[in-house]
């Protein structure tokens, strides 16, 4: 890759990402992330004014994962009457990997990424129209892309 930060999340843009790989080798977790938004003030971005990347590989180093739930959600009637009310959902362990091989289907992509401490919190809007928080504790992150790409207006 040309372009690679370290400890720069704040400095890209990850909401309408979307996820095209996704996994978990040793103590690395990686997201390979497209129409990723690149802040002028990246210590790579020589551009003054917004831009972004495809194909940006996002790392976090001696990574951790902490959990991954199903967020909860309210059903109402045509007549905006509650009829369910679904609970938020803890992904088993033994359940994870297979739910995180069904973010890479081209069509899930990240609403949100924030950092408090050493957590990376991701919030992902599935294909199959539920969100996903995904919980990882790690060390360092570090972004790697290929290209600077101008934003459509």
């Amino acid at each position: 890759m040309k372009y690679m930060t370290t400890n720069e999340w704040e400095h890209f843009g990850f909401s309408e990402a979307y996820i095209s790989d996704l996994e978990q080798v040793g103590d690395c977790f990686r997201l390979v992330l497209d129409n990723v938004k690149i802040a002028p003030e990246n210590s790579k971005n020589r551009d003054i004014r917004e831009m972004r990347a495809n194909g940006l590989c996002f790392r976090i180093q001696h990574a951790e994962l902490l959990s991954l739930t199903e967020e909860g959600y309210k059903v109402y009637n045509a007549d905006g009457r509650l009829t369910n009310q679904y609970e938020d959902l803890e992904i088993p362990p033994e359940s994870r990997n297979d739910k995180l091989k069904s973010f890479t289907d081209g069509e899930c992509c990240l609403y949100t990424l924030e950092k408090a401490g050493d957590v990376y919190t991701f919030v992902i809007d599935a294909s199959d129209e539920h969100t996903y928080v995904l919980q990882i504790k790690g060390e360092r992150d570090i972004e790697e892309w290929d290209r600077f790409l101008q934003l459509l207006p």
